[in-house]
């Protein structure tokens, strides 16, 4: 009887910091790993959401980019860091979901991070050089099929939600298309800009300021639904594949065993943040679909995503790293 009680009270005892540290979460800045390049789609969105969030929690949100190897290193960095909720990390479509399928082994366990919130979802654009001689995605495929192995689209990287949609857009309507992928999507919109590439697949936050410029052209949407800030290009589903679906989405994560009380009090200022005014205005400006909702709806998304996309990488044959 001495002993069990000796045995509460010690975990009494232990778990009485860990408690208060909760309540009193944050007491200091907050890094915000972002393991993309400065300019992509994830930057932009979590730099505008880190100030709200700030306002919210009392406390500073500093974003570090740490870009490269499908966002492995970045998100590497969150999983190993302590689990107090001064390290979250930016975790979406490649880091949670397809990494498992284009990967043998990984630093990193996705189900063992700690999920915050499903922040938003952003729907990919095909688009070409104003050189290539198609206007709409159909004209873009026969031009394709006249040309196969011969046609080259970019994206922001190996693996990427840009990569993973031209292979499925292969796939769909079936296209021999050459991939060329780039660390992060500044270099690569550059390279198609230039001539270099012909084509590019990526996210309306990344491209759209050179979609709405001329610099290049855009062709469909991926998403189900027309873009807001595009509406009068329709998307693959209308026009080439009825069903065709692909966007990238992203959230936010903690590291292994942070907290709940640190992660709720995380999920809710991230909540009151996507409602923001402000916030709701610039997002939808950038033709981004806000979300929101528990750390469980991450979880159960990240789930049913990669189920999906691994898939499309056995179908695709591609190389496991």
């Amino acid at each position: 009887m001495k002993s069990r009680l000796y045995g509460a009270l010690l975990c009494a005892v232990l778990a009485a910091p860990a408690a208060a540290a909760a309540q009193d979460y944050p007491q200091r800045a907050i890094k915000v790993v972002v393991p993309s390049a400065a300019g992509g789609s994830p930057d932009i969105i979590i730099r505008l959401l880190a100030q709200q969030v700030g306002q919210e929690l009392g406390q500073t949100l500093v974003v570090e980019n740490k870009p490269g190897s499908s966002g492995i290193a970045g998100i590497s960095e969150v999983y190993r860091a302590r689990p107090d909720g001064y390290t979250i990390g930016y975790a979406n479509n490649v880091t949670l979901a397809i990494n498992r399928s284009t990967f043998k082994e990984l630093p990193y366990d996705p189900d063992r991070l700690a999920p915050i919130a499903l922040l938003v979802k952003v729907a990919n654009v095909l688009a070409v050089n104003p050189q290539v001689p198609a206007r709409t995605a159909r004209e873009f495929a026969d031009y394709v099929k006249q040309h196969p192995d011969q046609v080259t689209y970019a994206s922001p990287g190996q693996g990427t939600s840009g990569h993973l949609s031209g292979e499925l857009l292969a796939q769909t309507a079936g296209l021999r298309m050459m991939h060329v992928p780039y660390r992060g999507s500044p270099a690569a919109t550059t390279d198609v800009i230039g001539g270099t590439v012909q084509a590019l697949i990526d996210n309306t936050p990344s491209i759209g300021p050179h979609l709405q410029s001329g610099k290049l052209r855009p062709l469909a949407i991926t998403s189900l639904q027309r873009s807001p800030l595009f509406p009068d290009v329709p998307t693959v589903a209308e026009t080439l594949q009825p069903g065709f679906e692909s966007v990238a989405w992203g959230g936010l994560v903690a590291p292994p065993g942070t907290p709940a009380d640190v992660v709720q009090k995380l999920n809710a200022a991230l909540n009151k943040a996507l409602q923001a005014p402000a916030i709701r205005e610039r997002l939808q400006e950038m033709g981004v679909e806000i979300v929101g909702g528990s750390p469980q709806a991450l979880a159960d998304y990240a789930a049913q995503e990669a189920h999906k996309w691994a898939e499309v990488v056995k179908q695709a044959k591609l190389p496991v790293q």
